[in-house]
């Protein structure tokens, strides 16, 4: 039989093979995984720090290496052989100008670890990438370019990183080549960088010097340029630091229910990711909102059921009762649950072109929560280069604010300085579905606590079936002029004469009591209508028909009303006007007063009007007179009961 060097035969040395790949992936599948970001001001060096980490780990083929070594020759490298940065730097765009745009994610792993980076964009205008970049992270690699310290954007980027929530900060101080690895500017640098951190509450952080062109530092070897320097290497401190789900795993259990798995009737559990905390069979644990009780019969998984699960691993709990919960709820130990409320101080760092508009609802999306939310106007904005707080009416691109956050029910949560799952959360725009904030929650209002729903013996049904008929409101639309109040109005008579109980909301009429303290600023029309929906429901509430004549220019507020509303009761009629025959019956000379810039913000001339996409009703005024409108819509709603 043939034998290798060693002595042993061909299949001893294959079976020793096979043993050490197959202890090689034992060991490999077990190890933590760390997730950091390097993220400073431009050209300090991230990307290629993190081209560095990966040439050093090995992470490269020889394919990317020959590509890259072809790249490099075009771009200039200072006679290096490979440019590091164009590793990360995928995007043509990003090669062509020497910059980072999009975050960009690489994996490598040493003996002891694995490591997923994020190389974050550090243009102003790409702080949003650097958010997202940031929200999953266990460390920040903050760089500063040796020869320039502390920058605008080092602070900017410090001060997101603490919002943020990380506390692992690595304050990577680099290009020590270029500045002949001088002790003396490196402690002048750190000293800077500490004053400053102090300030906006960083508790600690840990500062190298390195260089990521020249690998000083980087890797587990000291490096000999800095023979002042005693601390551990990059690579060193990396494998070191605790994981975000090793410090979750201390805290309370927390686990957002992400669905109900019930692939039989002998079988109902709960499936989600734990966020905190550990369970085990015989635990006690709470469903919340409900705040129903329980007991752990069993934690299954796919691989089989586990004896204890803790944070960061995907289960599906089985319980000894059969309680309410279901997605969106929470379970929880019993003994130890987080809040619920609806209204609360958040911070907010605004990711959409378009600015917040305060008072519009916007999806809130926490954990598996799903809710229907507003913003009211920002406390204050911060100005993240000198800390300063200042006054804001709204959010735009980039900022970040505080403000107050009120959701249509009730989140279960945790402050986000706990608990980044219970804590964190997005808002969407429910028109364009894009993702507009993320947010961090800071606490409840206390009136969130104090002001409870009080129940009524006699219910809305019972006031519709005294009335005879099914509560509706009619919502008019369209624009100034278009002939919505007259049709309203000869709505409401002919409902008169079938003895159907209705009240008619005019916009005017509105405006001089409820809403008489609002402008036409963009803001207000939201509030305005959003207080419209308000009243319009009590008196839906109360078995009416209500008609509103508005102009109501916008599809979100629109929407916002027919969510407050039970099942069909909402039906938007559509008074199809064109702008030119509007402006020319003009009765109330409002558009020749807009077309003379005395009246601003007037809808068709200098603020827009969004035309339902799907109305209920729709009625053209060129066709149609307000009677043989009014017989239409009647017809349309028929029957009330």
């Amino acid at each position: 039989m043939a034998q290798d060097t060693s002595g042993n035969s061909v299949y001893q040395t294959e079976a020793l093979i096979a043993e050490d790949i197959d202890s090689y992936l034992e060991t490999h599948q077990h190890k933590t995984m760390l997730r950091f970001i390097t993220c400073g001001s431009v050209d300090d060096g991230k990307s290629t720090l993190i081209g560095r980490l990966l040439y050093d780990s090995k992470m490269i083929f020889e394919d990317q290496l020959d590509a890259l070594s072809a790249d490099s020759k075009k771009v200039g490298t200072q006679g290096q052989e490979i440019d590091f940065a164009l590793l990360v730097d995928g995007l043509a765009a990003e090669r062509e100008q020497g910059i980072t745009i999009d975050v960009a994610y690489r994996f490598f792993n040493t003996e002891k670890r694995k490591f997923i980076v994020a190389d974050c964009p550090g243009h102003e205008q790409y702080t949003r990438n650097m958010v997202t970049g940031a929200s999953t992270a266990d460390l920040a690699v903050i760089l500063i370019d040796a020869r320039k310290g502390v920058l605008v954007q080092t602070r900017r980027h410090s001060y997101l990183c603490h919002l943020i929530g990380i506390k692992n900060i690595v304050l990577a101080v680099n290009k020590m080549d270029l500045v002949d690895y001088d002790q003396a500017r490196f402690d002048a640098i750190v000293a800077d960088y500490a004053k400053f951190a102090s300030e906006i509450g960083i508790e600690s952080f840990t500062a190298l010097p390195i260089s990521g062109f020249k690998g000083d530092n980087i890797t587990a070897a000291p490096s000999e340029k800095t023979p002042w320097y005693v601390g551990p290497s990059l690579v060193e401190h990396l494998e070191g630091v605790a994981v975000l789900s090793e410090v979750a795993s201390q805290k309370p259990f927390r686990m957002p229910v992400q669905w109900v798995n019930r692939p039989n009737l002998d079988f109902r559990g709960f499936s989600g990711l734990i966020a905190t905390g550990s369970v085990k069979p015989g635990d006690a644990v709470r469903a919340l909102p409900s705040g129903k009780t329980s007991t752990v019969k069993s934690i299954v998984t796919y691989d089989g059921d586990l004896e204890e699960a803790i944070a960061g691993q995907a289960v599906t709990i089985t319980l000894d009762d059969e309680i309410d919960c279901s997605r969106g709820d929470v379970l929880c130990v019993a003994d130890n649950p987080p809040e619920t409320a609806d209204q609360f101080e958040a911070t907010l760092v605004w990711l959409n072109d378009e600015d917040l508009h305060v008072g519009r609802g916007y999806w809130l999306k926490l954990g598996t929560q799903t809710v229907s939310a507003t913003v009211q106007q920002p406390k204050h904005r911060v100005d993240v280069n000198t800390m300063d707080e200042l006054a804001a009416k709204t959010l735009s691109l980039n900022d970040i604010g505080v403000a107050e956050v009120y959701a249509d029910k009730a989140l279960v949560f945790e402050s986000y300085a706990d608990n980044r799952t219970l804590g964190g959360f997005i808002l969407v725009d429910k028109i364009t579905n894009a993702t507009v904030a993320a947010g961090m929650l800071n606490f409840s209002l206390r009136r969130s606590q104090n002001v409870h729903w009080q129940a009524s013996d006699i219910t809305r049904e019972h006031h519709a079936s005294m009335k005879n008929q099914t509560p509706r409101v009619l919502w008019f639309t369209g624009l100034s002029g278009s002939g919505k109040s007259t049709i309203a109005n000869e709505v409401e008579k002919k409902l008169a004469l079938m003895n159907r109980h209705t009240f008619l909301l005019d916009g005017d009429n509105v405006r001089h009591g409820l809403n008489k303290d609002l402008g036409f600023t963009e803001a207000d029309r939201i509030e305005n209508i959003r207080r419209i929906g308000e009243v319009a429901k009590l008196m839906t509430d109360a078995g009416l028909i209500v008609l509103t004549a508005f102009i109501s220019p916008f599809r979100a507020e629109r929407q916002m009303v027919r969510e407050m509303l039970e099942g069909h009761e909402f039906v938007e009629i559509f008074v199809d006007t064109p702008l030119e025959v509007a402006e020319e019956r003009d009765v109330k000379g409002l558009y020749k007063k807009a077309r003379a810039g005395n009246l601003k913000n007037f809808t068709g001339i200098d603020s827009p009007y969004e035309a339902p996409e799907a109305p209920e009703i729709t009625v053209n005024t060129v066709e149609m007179s307000p009677e043989e409108a009014a017989n239409y819509i009647i017809d349309k709603i028929l029957p009330l009961k």
